[in-house]
C-alpha cells in the first residue's frame, strides 16, 4: 500500500515542498521579530535617530510603542484593538 499511496501523492509533492518552505520562512520571521537583540538593537537605533535630530518626539514615542507592542504581543494576524 505504501508504494501505491506514493505514487499516487507524487503529484502534489511540489505543493507539500512549497508549504514546508513557507512554514520555515515564517518560523524564522518570527524568531527575528521577537528576539530580544534584534527588539533592544531597533530601540537603540530609534534613541539614536531621535538624539540626531532625524525624529521628533511623537515620531520617537510612536516607533518605540510600535518595538514595544511586537514584543508584549505577539502578531497573531489580527489587527491590534
Amino acid at each position: 500500500m505504501g508504494l501505491i499511496s506514493s505514487v499516487l501523492t507524487l503529484p502534489i509533492a511540489p505543493i507539500r515542498a512549497v508549504l514546508w518552505l513557507g512554514e520555515v520562512i515564517q518560523d524564522q520571521v518570527e524568531q527575528q521579530l521577537h528576539d530580544p537583540a534584534v527588539i533592544r538593537r531597533e530601540l537603540e537605533e530609534i534613541d539614536e535617530a531621535a538624539a540626531a535630530g532625524r525624529l521628533t518626539e511623537d515620531e520617537e514615542a510612536a516607533a518605540q510603542q510600535a518595538v514595544l507592542n511586537r514584543m508584549i504581543r505577539p502578531d497573531t494576524g489580527a489587527p491590534p484593538i
